[in-house]
């Protein structure tokens, strides 16, 4: 598959996701979403730790940290697959 064709099919998971509300997903699976969508549009983290880090945010950087070892066409496949997945 070509870049253009995943970049199409990645914001088109977008929109779908949009209309996806918090409440309607498990906690576990915001934040797969959520680390995805980092490593797919930022690339891999620069994590610098600092005190000031709150709990929520903690475990979405741990998400991302987790899915680094991805490349950003990779994260966008796997976030494509997982709201296909919540769409069956």
């Amino acid at each position: 598959m070509n870049k253009e064709a995943l970049d199409i099919r990645f914001q088109k998971a977008i929109v779908i996701a949009s209309k996806m509300t918090q409440a309607s997903l498990p906690q576990d699976v915001q934040l797969r979403l959520y680390a995805y969508y980092k490593q797919a549009t930022f690339g891999t983290l620069n994590y610098n730790h600092t005190e000031s880090s709150d709990l929520r945010n903690a475990f979405k950087i741990n998400a991302w940290i987790q899915v680094s070892h991805l490349s950003v066409n990779k994260a966008k496949e796997k976030y494509i697959e997982l709201i296909n997945s919540l769409q069956e």
